[in-house]
């Protein structure tokens, strides 16, 4: 069973780092066929990709974070990402 981090924003990666949590593989992109049973997800990924990891027998823990209007399309650092609250919910997602 593997830890993996999805996301390609530094501030992200920074503020992850900063949370204690056993990181095992940094990637900037997943790919399905990178993922097993057991594993555990972290990011910011689509829906129905969640719904795909879930149907695999993976975990997805995503980092919430409400971006403001003014801020959105901006990268965001580790700073911002503390002053906006971001925190990590677990996630199963199950389609109709």
């Amino acid at each position: 069973m593997t830890t993996l981090f999805i996301s390609r924003h530094p501030g992200a990666i920074d503020w992850i780092k900063q949370q204690g949590v056993l990181i095992e593989r940094w990637e900037t992109h997943l790919s399905l066929s990178d993922v097993a049973p057991g594993d555990t997800v972290v990011g910011t990924l689509p829906i129905p990709m969640v719904a795909a990891l879930n149907a695999i027998g993976a975990y997805y823990v995503h980092l919430n974070v409400e971006v403001p209007a003014s801020l959105r399309g901006k990268e965001l650092s580790l700073d911002d990402l503390n002053v906006l609250g971001a925190t990590l919910q677990g996630f199963l997602v199950v389609p109709e």
